[in-house]
């Protein structure tokens, strides 16, 4: 429920309450809102444009020394602001959580909304690995393979690797996609 001054006309809320007595300015919740969607858009809308845009191209038209080129300044771009995202979307999530009267405390799965957020997170955290295995993992080897093959040293694992690194994109491209759709069945419930 939202509380209102009252005076001769209603104006909006200056804090939100919810069945836990839990005060939250209301400047503080559209705050975190905001920077969760804004987190949101910069981070899956990254694994798009790269599983849907970029990568595809780039595999077509570029040789390898051009490709491993173009992946490392993708990658020196792209991976400072993911995971600022996912620290910004750790933090807002956190605080929306404890503000929201469906939460009961950690672990405690005992309404609808519990269990889909339960969902969520897993999902998220999912997602949060193979991002991690991505970015620490897989993309240096893929470099060192495109580093080799530009320097005339075969490397018979390039074409492998870049498979995989488009399956977990995609993979992450999903995850992404499904945390959103649980955050609609959330918003719903």
């Amino acid at each position: 429920t939202c509380s209102r001054t009252h005076s001769n006309r209603t104006s909006w809320p200056t804090t939100l309450t919810n069945t836990r007595h839990m005060n939250t300015p209301y400047w503080a919740l559209s705050l975190t809102y905001w920077l969760h969607m804004l987190a949101t858009v910069i981070w899956i809308g990254g694994l798009c444009a790269l599983a849907l845009l970029v990568l595809p191209a780039a595999h077509r038209v570029l040789d390898s020394s051009a490709y491993a080129g173009l992946l490392a300044a993708i990658q020196k771009r792209l991976n400072p602001l993911a995971w600022l995202s996912l620290l910004i979307l750790t933090a807002t999530g956190m605080f929306q959580l404890s503000a929201n009267s469906n939460y009961q405390g950690f672990l405690t799965i005992d309404n609808r909304w519990s269990l889909v957020m339960l969902v969520k997170h897993i999902t998220f955290l999912f997602m949060v690995l193979t991002s991690a295995y991505m970015t620490w993992g897989l993309l240096p080897k893929i470099q060192r393979a495109a580093l080799k093959n530009a320097r005339g040293i075969g490397s018979p694992e390039s074409a492998l690797l870049q498979q995989r690194e488009q399956a977990i994109i995609n993979l992450n491209l999903i995850l992404g996609v499904l945390i959103l759709a649980f955050t609609a069945l959330a918003r719903a419930v």
